[in-house]
């Protein structure tokens, strides 16, 4: 069964979020007081619904308790964001998470209740750091706060060698998940092709394990 999630705010971050989750067959209702935000998401969503999200009336009459998850994606907005986790909470849903423009607001919405925060703007900024700061690092994705899953080029050592003679495991404590190659990711790996130039690598690793990869 789908879980029901409620996307509370639907600026750039709240509308991308509502949109992938339903794509990825999430059952989905997107709020926001603009009628232009919502009309824009209505076709790409479970339910669309207008209303002032900093009504705390407003916020009860949506049916929060139904849901398995709510997201409260007004970053920008901390009194709004606060009422939006209490009632969120006090209608039993499970799982709250908030997003929060700095480290004081994501304090407070903790307190208030949020089991997560999210600072979109902070995680793209390190997300991006990262892949500047290595030629081997194409994309990064945080998994949770020990695991992250990297998408690499083979260091030119790596080139004409395979995985068994590289021992990447054993050298760099990275798990290969899928290979790319000729535009094609793939799964399935044969350990004893060698790597290409092109090649690029799907890895999971430990985060206290980045630096190895330099």
């Amino acid at each position: 069964m789908a879980k029901s999630i409620a996307v509370i705010g639907l600026g750039r971050f709240g509308k991308k979020l509502a949109r992938t989750i339903y794509d990825m067959g999430g059952d989905v209702m997107a709020v926001d007081k603009d009628p232009e935000l919502v009309a824009s998401v209505a076709d790409d969503v479970t339910y669309a619904v207008e209303g002032d999200v900093a009504n705390p009336d407003v916020l009860k009459g949506l049916g929060l308790n139904d849901m398995d998850v709510v997201v409260v994606a007004m970053g920008s907005d901390l009194t709004a964001s606060i009422m939006a986790v209490m009632i969120a909470k006090e209608q039993g849903v499970p799982f709250v998470m908030a997003k929060a423009k700095d480290h004081r607001m994501g304090q407070i919405l903790k307190k208030i209740g949020a089991d997560k925060i999210i600072y979109p703007e902070e995680e793209t900024g390190l997300r991006t750091a990262r892949i500047l700061l290595s030629d081997s690092f194409l994309e990064f994705f945080e998994i949770d706060d020990n695991l992250c899953l990297l998408e690499i080029k083979p260091k030119p050592e790596w080139i004409g060698k395979n995985l068994i003679e590289l021992k990447l495991r054993d050298k760099y404590r990275i798990n290969v998940v899928a290979v790319k190659d000729h535009s094609e990711m793939r799964s399935f790996i044969d350990p004893e092709i060698p790597l290409e130039a092109d090649t690029e690598l799907l890895v999971i690793l430990e985060k206290s394990d980045l630096n190895l990869l330099k």
